[in-house]
């Protein structure tokens, strides 16, 4: 079985690094938010006069913005929705009827070797954007922080596949998701987080959040790395996590389930 599933992976790694030169050109393009996004936060706490909003100081801001990237590098599963559409409209899925692999785990694998490549690009861009920032962060976390850090990512990571997942599948139901995919993505960008710590948000706005998965795929992990939250309460988020994915990972195997039992495909 792991066999089967790593070949999978050592197989997508290798076609993900046929086109390296535009693998490496489009992830070095994905940094250039980061520094429009510094600059407007500058703005805000200029004209804002203010040495502080919701304790978070200019600096505090600036690093949780790239953990935050972080968690959200980990979390985002682009085109993984869209194709799952195209496989179920196009009638491609069925060969995961016909052979003994899992069409889940085979878009995990597939999913596992995108992030490898992505960090083995991303990696010198990252080692210098942190070390540019250097000033604004709070160090290196110790022991327990870091490995409770690294624990939220891979959680943030499974999360993010099978909430965007269980919205493809949705195409057993419905022709086209195009419009459930932007509802998604707005509703993910505010509320896991990435474009304003939840911290800014208005008391209800935040109780709405607090109570949603998506806060676990940017805010939580940059939460953990910047101590904001600790000890008990640390890991307390992390089993919340942890039973977020188990909830995604039943809806995702139930959509499936229930969509291949109304599948039809016809021809050869």
């Amino acid at each position: 079985m792991m066999g089967k599933y790593g070949t999978i992976l050592r197989t997508s790694i290798s076609e993900r690094l046929i086109y390296r030169t535009d693998f490496f050109v489009s992830t070095a393009l994905r940094f250039a938010p980061i520094i429009t996004t510094i600059l407007l936060w500058r703005a805000v706490f200029a004209g804002a006069g203010r040495a502080e909003l919701a304790s978070y100081t200019y600096h505090d801001i600036v690093a949780y913005y790239l953990f935050s990237t972080l968690g959200r590098a980990f979390s985002s599963m682009p085109g993984l929705a869209t194709g799952i559409t195209r496989d179920v409209r196009q009638g491609q899925i069925q060969r995961f009827l016909l052979q003994p692999v899992d069409y889940l785990t085979y878009l995990l694998m597939y999913r596992v070797a995108h992030k490898l490549v992505y960090y083995m690009v991303a990696f010198v861009p990252f080692v210098i954007l942190f070390s540019l920032c250097r000033s604004v962060l709070p160090g290196w976390p110790e022991p327990e922080r870091l490995i409770a850090g690294l624990l939220s990512l891979l959680l943030a990571f499974l999360l993010g596949f099978h909430i965007e997942a269980s919205l493809g599948l949705l195409s057993f139901w419905f022709l086209e998701i195009t419009g459930f995919l932007y509802i998604m993505m707005g509703v993910n960008y505010f509320f896991s987080g990435h474009m304003i710590p939840l911290d800014l948000l208005p008391s209800l706005v935040r109780q709405i959040a607090d109570v949603l998965p998506f806060r676990y795929l940017a805010y939580f992990p940059a939460a953990v790395f910047l101590g904001k939250v600790s000890g008990a309460e640390m890991w307390r988020g992390l089993l919340t996590q942890t039973l977020w994915v188990g909830v995604w990972v039943v809806c995702s195997r139930a959509l499936l389930a229930r969509g291949l039992r109304r599948y039809a495909a016809y021809g050869g």
